[in-house]
């Protein structure tokens, strides 16, 4: 089986259109990377995917009839944007072609316990995502919040903000990625916005009782902190300052 580095769109779908490549080339690739993270290779073979989305479903539809959960914490790994991650899943799939229970179970094997590490570290993101949110009335009626998580979680979050927050429009938008999710009162789905820097809000954009509604929190957050009971250290492990830029309670 020949060694191939296989150069994709940075998708999904893209990436599974790779892994169908190798298998119908049975070239086996050294390494699966995304145009902006190429890397030059002096002498291997590059092959470039072009994503093709019934390649993608056919992919998709045989891991979730192997195992559907599993394949669900393949995309998973996928967000978590790490350099490592599109190895890591081709070889679970290969695994999971082989034995998918194996797949599910075996944790003795280096990958199977990498990819346990990285569901670990995206529960843990996703719990401080709807932990830590918090919106801005907008003077349209629409509640925005502004997040930059570690990881590309926004596509795990939507169904916990629809929800709790069923009754109201809002948009969370990824400040770091440049996409968000806008709730319709129907529907979730993701946008993109033309502003520079939408996570800085300009005053005339708030709904005019917000700065209200701000400082309310900020008095309850005051009240309820006992200064004599103060344990930062316990408390930054929990809250990370990288994540008190988009805390009312910490400005």
């Amino acid at each position: 089986m020949n060694e191939t580095i296989y150069v994709y769109d940075g998708t999904f779908e893209g990436l599974l259109t790779a892994i169908f490549d190798s298998y119908e080339s049975k070239r086996r690739p050294t390494a699966i990377q995304p145009h902006d993270r190429k890397s030059p290779q002096l002498f291997a073979e590059v092959a470039d995917v072009f994503t093709d989305v019934k390649k993608a479903n056919r992919v998709a539809k045989k891991l979730e009839t192997l195992d559907k959960s599993l394949f669900k914490n393949l995309f998973r790994v996928y967000l978590s944007e790490h350099d490592e991650r599109e190895l890591l899943i081709y070889r679970i799939v290969r695994i999971m072609l082989e034995d998918s229970s194996r797949a599910k179970s075996d944790f003795r094997h280096p990958d199977i316990l990498r990819m346990k590490e990285i569901l670990k570290e995206i529960r843990r993101e996703v719990h401080r995502m709807h932990a830590f949110v918090r919106f801005q009335r907008l003077a349209d009626d629409i509640w925005f919040s502004a997040i930059e998580p570690d990881f590309d979680v926004m596509p795990l979050i939507g169904s916990h903000f629809k929800k709790r927050y069923a009754d109201q429009k809002w948009l969370i938008y990824d400040l770091h990625r440049g996409y968000g999710l806008y709730y319709d009162l129907k529907k979730t789905d993701f946008v993109e916005l033309d502003a520079k820097s939408p996570g800085n809000l300009s005053e005339d954009l708030l709904h005019h009782e917000e700065k209200d509604y701000q400082a309310l929190w900020k008095e309850y957050f005051d009240s309820v902190n006992i200064k004599a009971r103060r344990n930062m250290k316990l408390h930054i492990r929990h809250v990370p300052k990288r994540y008190w830029k988009h805390l009312f309670e910490k400005l």
